[in-house]
């Protein structure tokens, strides 16, 4: 009885807390048409500390949707267009001599940011890659001999064309690792479609919204997001998605271990469990329910699953996979 109680008392904390949630949302609706699935996963990551990985053709408001967040949410916005010359240094900064005084100084780079867009990222060699992966998942990089802290919070949201792979190296199954999220986005509706034509032509198109919240706020959500309670059944469920991506044949699957080539590390259980529960914050709930797992499920685990030859010479995609998992793994 005490704890159903204690669960009503986060529950009402929660819904008190996350009213913000709707003035953010409202704002990026006011500037983005339709891809409520891009902006959502955008309040996951920056609920949870996680950073996306975005794959969509161009023009699908990637660009627009994070710099529409950190307007709305007083944060710094720095934009990264990753290209095959690009150096370590013009991301993370370098050490600049100064003959005045005869000693080196550090000039920081664009990564010292709340929000970095790191457009086209498969198009970065493998330094440039090394670089940027201790800037996620330290939060900090180093420059010469010194260490220096990034900005909190502090979100990536890297892009890749799928169509255009010309001049392209493939990201490293470590770096990939690191994003909690890869959302797929599609084409807008008929509907949105129109709506954009004609906000673009009436001048009614918002660039910027204005600030809704602040980046004290957004510190405070993160540590409200951490007290959602999970329960331990939702844990087993988690634990039991992520082990039937790595022994198919466990959960009744038997014709998916020839299709999967390796499955979820450790990483990807954690990473279902904080988007679950900045999926309930987000629903303004103290508590994960089998839907908040559900719901992003694809979006955490499609690029944590290695396909074998077979897979692909028969279509069979790491979505697909998921899809089964979901339809097989017992729901608490």
């Amino acid at each position: 009885m005490a704890e159903s109680v204690d669960i009503r008392e986060l529950n009402a904390i929660i819904e008190g807390q996350s009213g913000f949630i709707t003035d953010l949302t409202t704002g990026m609706n006011r500037t983005i048409v339709g891809q409520k699935h891009l902006i959502n996963s955008l309040l996951i990551g920056l609920l949870s500390d996680g950073h996306i990985l975005l794959e969509g053709v161009p023009g699908l408001a990637k660009t627009l949707a994070i710099k529409t967040l950190a307007s709305l949410v007083k944060g710094e916005f720095s934009r990264l267009q990753f290209t095959p010359d690009l150096l370590p240094a013009d991301v993370i900064g370098t050490q600049v001599y100064s003959q005045k005084s005869e000693t080196f100084s550090v000039k920081r780079g664009p990564i010292f940011a709340n929000f970095i867009l790191a457009d086209e990222i498969n198009r970065a060699p493998a330094k440039v890659q090394s670089a940027l992966l201790e800037a996620m998942q330290e939060h900090q990089v180093t420059i010469g001999d010194e260490t220096l802290k990034l900005p909190e919070p502090f979100l990536v949201m890297a892009t890749q064309n799928p169509i255009e792979q010309e001049g392209t190296y493939a990201l490293p199954e470590a770096q990939v690792d690191r994003f909690m999220l890869k959302v797929v986005i599609g084409y807008p509706t008929l509907e949105e479609e129109k709506r954009i034509v004609r906000n673009h032509l009436n001048g009614s198109f918002d660039e910027a919204g204005s600030a809704v919240t602040d980046i004290n706020r957004i510190m405070m959500a993160r540590d409200m997001v951490k007290r959602i309670y999970l329960d331990e059944r939702i844990e087993q469920y988690i634990a039991n998605i992520v082990f039937a991506t790595r022994y198919p044949e466990q959960y009744k699957l038997p014709e998916m271990k020839n299709m999967i080539g390796f499955g979820g590390s450790p990483r990807a259980s954690i990473n279902l469990a904080l988007a679950a529960r900045a999926q309930a914050f987000i629903r303004r709930r103290g508590y994960v329910v089998p839907e908040d797992v559900r719901d992003i499920a694809h979006d955490v685990l499609r690029h944590r699953i290695g396909l074998t030859y077979e897979a692909e010479a028969t279509n069979i995609t790491s979505d697909d996979i998921v899809t089964e998992i979901l339809n097989k793994v017992e729901v608490p």
